[in-house]
C-alpha cells in the first residue's frame, strides 16, 4: 500500500511539474523601444536605423508595431548579410523626433551537441563571407600564425573550434572598463587580452577563419532576469563555427570570463560545467539580431561603413549623430516585460 502511495505521488509530482518542464528553456517577452531622438533642431535631413529581429528555428518574433511622428518609415533588408533594420526619417525641423518600436518575442535555448565523429568537406566558395578578413579582424601575419599554434595537431572543424575556444577561455579576460561591448579590433586584443563580448569574439572569429574554419558573430540583446525592466544597454553577442554535415554551432566565451568576474573565480577548473555548456549552446534570455562587419545598411547609410549593427545608428543631414559605435547619446530607452 506504501509503495503504491509512494508511486502515485511521484506521478502526480511529475503531472503537475510537465508545465514547467516544458517552458524551461524559454522566454517569451515583449520588447519596446523608445526614442525622443537628439539631432540639432535645425536638421533638415534625419534618418534612423535600428536592429530588426526576424523569426528563425530559434525566436519567434511577432505582433511588431511602430508608431511616431516620422515622414516615412519601413524594414530593409541589406545586401551581404540579410541583416534586417527598421528604419525611420524625418524631412522636417520639427523640434521633436519621436520614435518608438515595440514586439514581442519567444526565445528558446539553443544546444548544439550531438556532433558528428567526422567532418564533410565543404565549399570555401560559399562560405567565403564567413572565411574572409574584416577591418578589424585581419587572418593573416601575427592572427593567422597564432591560430596554426593553437590549432596544431587538429584535423576537424570541431577540433580546432574547440582549441580555439579552450585558448580564448584560458587567456583571455573580461575587462568591465571597455564601454559598450567593445570595438572588436583583434591584433590590438591580442595584445591586451582584455575586452568585453564584441572583443572576445572577434578574437574567435578571426582566429577560426585564419586556419579556414567558416566563423562569425551573432550580435543581439540580452534580456535580464526579472519580469520587467530596462535593458537598453544589455546589448550582448556570441560566436558560431561551422561544421560540415552539422551546421553553425554556438559557442559563448565570453560569457565563460563574465562568470568568472562575477564570482571572482582565476581558475578556470572552477567553472568546467560553465564551459562545456558555453562550447555548443547558448541561453534562452538572449534575442539574435545580426551577422557580419564593415556593413552598408539598406537605404544606405552616408558616413561610413559599420563596423558592426548591434545598437541604433542615426545620422543628420549626412553625418552620423553617434558619438561613438553604441549611440547611448542618441536618446533611446529598451525596456522589457514578461509574457
Amino acid at each position: 500500500m506504501r509503495i503504491l502511495k509512494s508511486v502515485f505521488l511521484s506521478v502526480l509530482f511529475l503531472f503537475l511539474l510537465i508545465p514547467f518542464l516544458s517552458y524551461a528553456n524559454e522566454r517569451n517577452v515583449e520588447v519596446t523601444i523608445q526614442f525622443n531622438l537628439n539631432a540639432p533642431e535645425d536638421s533638415k535631413d534625419v534618418r534612423l536605423w535600428i536592429p530588426y529581429p526576424v523569426s528563425d528555428k530559434n525566436q519567434s518574433i511577432e505582433d511588431v508595431k511602430v508608431v511616431g511622428n516620422f515622414s516615412g518609415s519601413g524594414v530593409y533588408r541589406e545586401g551581404m548579410y540579410g541583416n534586417m533594420a527598421i528604419y525611420a526619417e524625418w524631412n522636417n525641423a520639427s523640434k521633436e523626433k519621436v520614435f518608438m518600436y515595440t514586439f514581442k518575442v519567444k526565445r528558446k535555448e539553443v544546444a548544439k551537441k550531438e556532433f558528428p565523429k567526422k567532418d564533410l568537406s565543404f565549399s570555401k566558395e560559399e562560405f567565403k563571407d564567413y572565411l574572409n578578413a574584416t577591418s578589424l579582424g585581419p587572418t593573416t601575419g601575427k592572427v593567422k600564425e597564432l591560430g596554426e599554434k593553437i590549432t596544431k595537431g587538429k584535423k576537424t572543424n570541431i577540433e580546432k573550434a574547440r582549441a580555439i575556444y579552450d585558448w580564448i577561455v584560458n587567456h583571455m579576460y573580461r575587462d568591465p572598463n571597455i564601454k559598450g561591448c567593445g570595438f572588436g579590433d583583434v591584433e590590438k586584443l591580442l595584445m591586451s587580452n582584455g575586452g568585453k563580448c564584441a572583443d572576445i569574439h572577434s578574437v574567435f572569429v578571426a582566429l577560426s577563419r585564419s586556419i579556414g574554419v567558416p566563423a562569425r558573430e551573432i550580435f543581439g540583446i540580452r534580456i535580464p532576469k526579472g519580469r520587467e525592466g530596462d535593458m537598453t544597454k544589455a546589448q550582448h553577442c556570441w560566436a558560431e563555427f561551422y561544421m560540415p554535415g552539422y551546421g553553425w554551432v554556438p559557442v559563448d566565451p565570453a560569457d565563460v570570463r563574465k562568470a568568472m568576474l562575477e564570482k571572482n573565480i582565476r581558475d578556470v577548473k572552477e567553472v568546467e560545467d560553465i564551459i562545456e555548456y558555453f562550447f555548443g549552446a547558448v541561453d534562452e534570455s538572449r534575442i539574435a539580431y545580426q551577422t557580419g562587419k564593415d556593413l552598408i545598411l539598406n537605404p544606405a547609410q552616408r558616413d561610413g561603413k559599420l563596423n558592426y549593427f548591434m545598437y541604433p545608428y542615426a545620422e543628420a543631414d549626412v553625418k552620423a549623430l553617434n558619438e561613438d559605435l553604441y549611440g547611448f547619446n542618441l536618446g533611446y530607452k529598451i525596456s522589457f516585460k514578461e509574457l
